[in-house]
């Protein structure tokens, strides 16, 4: 680790300069937050090698959670897929392998032969199951990401990026798909030949639990890592490494730099009460105020920070109102440093009140209006 140089936080706290890594580009963020904790040519476009299959795997048991097949679906291996070059699943033109199977042969040992096998078996041809992998990587946000096959075999148009396949890696453990456990696997066996998952962490370190390897010579060594320890997760990427022990020992270096210097931490509840605003032309005099999800940061480690909230609502709230309307802002401050912010939003409906009411109020908010207005005009003057 590189400490020549420090960072100086909030509230005067050191954390130590990021890692200077032997690679071409990498990332490190929170899986909880999607926080970049520190990265490098992270939206670079580069030869993700068998990374790609992460994708492969990914619109494979997004069909599977739609129902559109099941896992024990069983496959005929086509004499394409059979053919294909590169690292294999051995399996046998002609036989007939379960979609779960094969689910196994791409994640754990890399199979080429059976990453095609299943692009045939789900879209009908490669083809156009790249074309699906391109639309998933569109929904996800993955704007330098473009895939041309389904293996990672070097095309000059086929690229990524380490912020996308970090997204890619967040989403996959997100959705809980079900596969996420295959990526943990160390070994897998098939027709015989028993081979050995290529991410070495899974031996040195038990809380990496994923996720894939890639190289080809256009690439380097690339890798994709989740590390969860203490009710924490965070996600790496590196591409571009020189060797399998280099692309291994620069994931090490950056899973260790996050987890000794950031934390994750709950700040506010979603669905929670923060305040109660009055409510104008309601049944009820006021309207509970809060957020739809938990607010979670990642920051650095700091045992001095003292965390400001404030709330900021947009103008009087009128009746009727639904559940779920924005209506302010909810911000995080540190010494007068913004951490974060979040929409603030009504946790109840706001419902009409009685005609006598609603005729009251709307005087009040006219006269009210009209007050603001003159001021205003006395300020300008």
């Amino acid at each position: 680790m590189n400490h020549a140089r420090a960072e100086t936080n909030t509230r005067g706290a050191m954390i130590p300069a990021a890692p200077k890594l032997g690679a071409k580009a990498w990332i490190l963020i929170d899986a909880a937050t999607g926080s970049v904790i520190t990265s490098h040519n992270s939206d670079m476009r580069l030869p993700p090698a068998s990374l790609t299959k992460m994708m492969t795997a990914f619109v494979t048991t997004r069909e599977i959670k739609a129902g559109r097949m099941k896992g024990n679906d069983t496959v005929t291996i086509s004499e394409n897929a059979w053919r294909t070059g590169g690292s294999r699943m051995f399996l046998d033109p002609g036989s007939t392998v379960s979609i779960q199977d094969l689910l196994s042969g791409v994640i754990i040992v890399s199979g080429n032969d059976a990453s095609v096998a299943l692009a045939e078996h789900v879209a009908g041809s490669e083809g156009v199951f790249v074309g699906m992998m391109n639309a998933t990587a569109n929904t996800l946000g993955m704007s330098n990401t473009h895939f041309m096959n389904a293996t990672g075999l070097p095309e000059p148009a086929h690229y990524s990026s380490a912020r996308d396949m970090a997204t890619l890696a967040a989403a996959i453990i997100g959705e809980g798909t079900g596969s996420y456990s295959l990526y943990s696997k160390k070994y897998l066996t098939w027709n015989g030949i028993r081979q050995a998952n290529r991410n070495l962490l899974l031996w040195r370190d038990p809380s990496f639990d994923g996720l894939k390897t890639g190289h080809t010579e256009a690439a380097g060594y690339c890798m994709v890592a989740s590390s969860h320890r203490a009710g924490r997760r965070l996600i790496s990427v590196i591409l571009g490494a020189s060797s399998t022990h280099k692309r291994t020992a620069e994931t090490g270096k950056l899973m260790g730099y996050g987890f000794r210097f950031y934390d994750t931490k709950t700040y506010e509840k979603g669905g929670e009460v923060l305040t109660e605003s009055a409510l104008w032309k309601g049944k009820e005099r006021s309207i509970a105020l809060g957020l739809l999800d938990d607010l979670i940061l990642t920051l650095p480690q700091n045992i001095k920070r003292k965390v400001e909230t404030r709330l900021e609502i947009d103008g009087p709230l009128e009746a009727p109102i639904a559940a779920g309307t924005i209506v302010g802002r909810l911000e995080l401050y540190d010494d007068g440093q913004k951490l974060g912010s979040r929409s603030l939003v009504t946790l109840e409906d706001g419902k009409v009140g009685a005609w006598w009411k609603r005729w009251w109020d709307t005087m009040h908010l006219f006269f009210l209006k009209m007050t603001r207005s003159w001021f205003a005009d006395a300020d300008i003057a």
